[in-house]
This record gives structure tokens, C-alpha cells and sequence, in this order.
């Protein structure tokens, strides 16, 4: 009876989820675990892309506890057919797939990121760029670090899918990060989603960090004190025909960008139309949020220790940062450019506002401005090329997409 109750003891023992941090590689379970906590803390108390962060992290956790059984990486990579033809089973994940291997199915068939363009539509003012249309180009040039970066990648050895996918941090936007990514990698790429998604993050909360020295080298006291004039009011007609006119013409030109620009043009539309209130206010609140911690914690799932305690996890972030900065620094670049050519008129700090971190990229833009001048306000003028931003990424995203796929 004795032997009975041990042998049942130890079996329920090494069935356990802690038995699974005894077998080989377990410690990088532990180390994972360790991690995830570390960015909870730094949501909490730090306030870091919290929304994101936080589900994120719990994710992470909820992935490397030995056994939960919620995600399974090996069901995500690609079968193939022939020469060419490469698809993943999505019959067997619905079948014996866990919890967040269901909800990952959004990610890899982008729904999720474009939900996400459709809640920040309905929650984004393009009156700024609207009267003032020269801000479309510092938000063009704040994409350069993408392309500077997919092209250093590239040169490092590394896959077209892996390059795009770490180029397009230099964006500074979480949701258009993970719908490339979604769609360039799989499971036998070195890097991950989860990799992609973590790296944007938290350059995305670094912007009041990694930007103002970046502002300060490029700029002079003369050039950061400028005033810039008021902006010219927008007509509700303007506003109508923006979103619009901007989905025709960028669907046109790079059909491959047309979820997103589409999606976050319509979300857009449902505001400024005034007649779609309880539907604009669903995308703002309801929908946003509930997309946003599907995101977040199937993201934070794909972040095994396999994928993250890697050589190319420490070029990702390496990468990340580079292509940021390039970003960072061409926006800048060009809006000393538009100053000159503007007889003193554009305060380059603006153009650092031209990545896609809205508002927090236009806020640094007006607290550096502020140093030199207190009395100056360059939040609005610099909200132009952060919300072109915005459309910029989404842009340089179907760029990535169109050239990785031919």
C-alpha cells in the first residue's frame, strides 16, 4: 500500500510543470520567466507601453511554464507542397492546438494588426497634416532607417524575411511590426514574431530616451529655438475626403499596403463623418482594447527560450536600435533641409516626430523645443509628420512586403 502511494506521488511529480524545469534545457525556462517579470515590472512601475507591455509579458510567462500545454511552436511552421507551395495547418491547431495557439491564428492571418490601424484611425486628428502637407515628407524620410537597415541586414548574412521583419522596427510601430513580421516568418527563420514585437516595444517606450540626444547632435540652439506660425484651420470637407482620397491613391500605388492604410483611413472616416458615433467609439474603446490583449498575450506566447536566448535575438535589438535611429535622425535631416529652404520658417526638431510613435514622438519634439524657447508650442506642427508617420509604416511595410515576396 505504501509502494503504491510513492509510485502515485511520484508519478503526479513528474507529470508536475516543475519537473520540466529538471529536464535538459529547463534553466532557459527559468531564465524566460525571469524575463517576463522584469517586463511586467518595467509596464508597472516604469509605465512602458503598459497596454502592450503587460499582456505581452504574461504571455512570455504563461509560454515557458513547463507543461501548460497553451501554445505549441512546433505546430506553426510551414508544410510544404511541391516546390513553392508552403502552408500551415491550421485543421490541426484547431483540433489539438492550446488556448493561445487559437488566438494566434489572428496574428498569423493579420487580423489583429489591421483592427488595431482601424481603432487608431478613429482615434487619430490629421487635421495637422492636412494644413500642413509638407509634413508627408518628413514622415517619408523618418522611414529611411527601414530601408538602411533591411539593406545592413542583408549584408550581415541574414534572410529576406528576417531582414524585412527587423527592418521594419525602424518604424517605431508595434502593430505594423508584427503584421510584417506575421506574414515574413516562420518557425525555421532564427528570429521570431515575439522577437519583432518585444524589440518595437520597447524602442516604442525608449522615444523620450533614445530621441533627444539624437535631436540635440543634429540641431543648433538657432535651429531648435524657432517659432513656427499657427496653423491654418481644416474644413470638415477636408477632413471627409482625406481618408479617403489617401486609400485610392496608396491601394493604387502598393496594393500590398492596403490592409493597413485601409483599415486605419476607415477608422478615420467613421470619425470625421459624424454620423457613426457608437461604431467610431467601439473601434476607439471596446474593439482596440480587446484586439490589443489578444495581440499582446499571443505574441508574448511566441517568445520561447528558443527564440529569444539566441545570437539573433542580440542582432535584432541591435538592428532595432540602428534602424530607429537612422529614422530618427533622416526626419531631422530633411526638416533642416525644409528650413533652409523655408528661410527659417520649420523648426527641424519636428522631422524626429515623423516615426510612427503617436503622440509620445511629437511630445519629446515639444519638450526639446521647449528647452531653448519655454514659451514655444510645437506639439501640433510636429503631430503633421507623427500621424504621417503613422501612414508611413504602413506604406514602407507593403514596400517590404512587395520586394520580400518577388
Amino acid at each position: 500500500m505504501l509502494d503504491q502511494f510513492l509510485s502515485t506521488i511520484a508519478d503526479l511529480a513528474k507529470a508536475s510543470g516543475v519537473a520540466g524545469f529538471f529536464v535538459d534545457g529547463g534553466w532557459k525556462n527559468i531564465v524566460m520567466i525571469l524575463i517576463s517579470f522584469l517586463f511586467m515590472y518595467l509596464a508597472i512601475a516604469k509605465g512602458f507601453e503598459p497596454l502592450l507591455l503587460l499582456p505581452i509579458s504574461f504571455g512570455m510567462l504563461l509560454t515557458n511554464l513547463p507543461g501548460a500545454d497553451m501554445y505549441h511552436s512546433e505546430f506553426w511552421v510551414y508544410q510544404t507542397v511541391g516546390d513553392n507551395d508552403h502552408y500551415i495547418d491550421y485543421g490541426n491547431i484547431l483540433q489539438h492546438g492550446g488556448l493561445l495557439d487559437i488566438l494566434y491564428m489572428g496574428v498569423k492571418l493579420q487580423i489583429y494588426p489591421p483592427l488595431i490601424f482601424l481603432g487608431i484611425g478613429a482615434m487619430t486628428d490629421f487635421g495637422p497634416l492636412i494644413a500642413n502637407p509638407k509634413s508627408f515628407l518628413l514622415g517619408a524620410a523618418a522611414q529611411g532607417g527601414i530601408f538602411f537597415t533591411f539593406l545592413g541586414a542583408a549584408l550581415l548574412g541574414m534572410s529576406a524575411a528576417e531582414c524585412g521583419s527587423i527592418a521594419i522596427i525602424g518604424g517605431a510601430d508595434g502593430p505594423t511590426s508584427i503584421y510584417v513580421s506575421s506574414k515574413l516568418l516562420s518557425n525555421s527563420d532564427s528570429i521570431g514574431v515575439g522577437t519583432i514585437a518585444l524589440a518595437a516595444y520597447t524602442y516604442m517606450a525608449l522615444v523620450p530616451i533614445i530621441q533627444p540626444p539624437i535631436m540635440r547632435a543634429l540641431t543648433t540652439k538657432k535651429e531648435r529655438s524657432i517659432v513656427m506660425g499657427q496653423l491654418r484651420p481644416v474644413s470638415k470637407v477636408e477632413k471627409l475626403i482625406f481618408p479617403i482620397l489617401v486609400t485610392v491613391v496608396i491601394a493604387l500605388m502598393i496594393p500590398s499596403a492596403a490592409p493597413l492604410v485601409g483599415m486605419l483611413m476607415m477608422g478615420n472616416l467613421l470619425k470625421e463623418s459624424g454620423v457613426c458615433d457608437r461604431i467610431a467609439k467601439t473601434a476607439q474603446n471596446e474593439l482596440m482594447n480587446i484586439i490589443t490583449i489578444f495581440l499582446g498575450v499571443t505574441v508574448g506566447a511566441t517568445t520561447t527560450a528558443k527564440t529569444i536566448m539566441t545570437l539573433s535575438f542580440a542582432k535584432v535589438i541591435i538592428l532595432g536600435v540602428i534602424a530607429f535611429s537612422i529614422g530618427t535622425a533622416c526626419g531631422i535631416l530633411l526638416g533642416k533641409l525644409m528650413c533652409v529652404l523655408t528661410h527659417g520658417k520649420v523648426n527641424p526638431l519636428i522631422g524626429s516626430a515623423g516615426v510612427s510613435a503617436v503622440p509620445m514622438a511629437a511630445r519629446v519634439s515639444q519638450k526639446v523645443g521647449q528647452e531653448e524657447v519655454p514659451t514655444n508650442y510645437l506639439l501640433m506642427h510636429a503631430m503633421g509628420p507623427n500621424v504621417a508617420g503613422v501612414i508611413g509604416s504602413a506604406v514602407a511595410a507593403g514596400v517590404l512586403l512587395s520586394i520580400v515576396a518577388h
